[in-house]
């Protein structure tokens, strides 16, 4: 069960059966072919369509402050998603970040994403109140012990809009109380490394001024007996 304030004042709780992920999202597709080119010299195999999309396990779908992580090449995503409750025809859009096992993408990105949460906000919008989507900006920030450093930064318009994820869901039949749809990811920025102690993500409405924050710590397991 997630549970979101709203700018009203209001409180609207989801319980999640069903979360997705977007991947290779990105508006411009040929910048997304490049991209996908580059990851497979890194050995991460190429999906057989772009954009994808992956389903997740729903427990995956959190508020926390701590990921856990089993070894030290797990990072994080900074996304949009989107939470629909009872009424599918009002969706919420909240900020997230989804932890990713790097080690684990090389064999295969769906297997990546199973590996780790998708944490979300504590706050959200009702898309339907939001000016210009293209417009929200999108940041993050990787923390390493004291020191800060943004690793993200761009316009939601570099993604796919939330629309068309709608209509992919309502085409699938997947348009469903409970689902959560994150929205993939943008560039970080070269040469800031993105295996951190922590991880902070910020959406922000220029129209309105206000911010749907979220931060988490990455509690990195003991090694294994055995």
């Amino acid at each position: 069960m997630l549970s979101f304030a709203l700018p009203d004042g209001s409180t609207r709780s989801v319980a999640v059966t069903r979360v997705f992920n977007a991947g290779y999202a990105g508006r411009a597709q040929e910048e997304v072919a490049a991209h996908v080119a580059e990851l497979a010299e890194l050995g991460v195999p190429a999906p057989e369509v772009t954009p994808a999309l992956y389903p997740v396990s729903p427990y995956l779908a959190a508020q926390s402050e701590t990921v856990p992580a089993q070894h030290g090449r797990t990072s994080g995503e900074a996304e949009w998603a989107l939470v629909l409750g009872e009424d599918v025809s009002d969706p919420l859009l909240t900020v997230a970040c989804d932890h990713t096992d790097r080690d684990l993408e090389v064999h295969g990105v769906a297997w990546s994403k199973n590996a780790g949460l998708d944490v979300l906000g504590t706050r959200a919008w009702r898309l339907s109140e939001i000016a210009d989507v293209d417009a929200v900006s999108l940041r993050a920030w990787v923390r390493h012990g004291e020191h800060e450093q943004l690793i993200q930064d761009a316009k939601l318009g570099a993604l796919l809009a939330p629309a068309y994820w709608l209509d992919v869901l309502r085409e699938r039949g997947w348009l469903a109380p409970g689902t959560v749809l994150l929205s993939g990811t943008v560039a970080m920025v070269a040469g800031v490394d993105q295996f951190a102690d922590g991880w902070r993500v910020e959406l922000a409405d220029p129209a309105t001024g206000d911010v749907l924050p979220l931060a988490y710590a990455v509690d990195r397991l003991p090694d294994p007996i055995g």
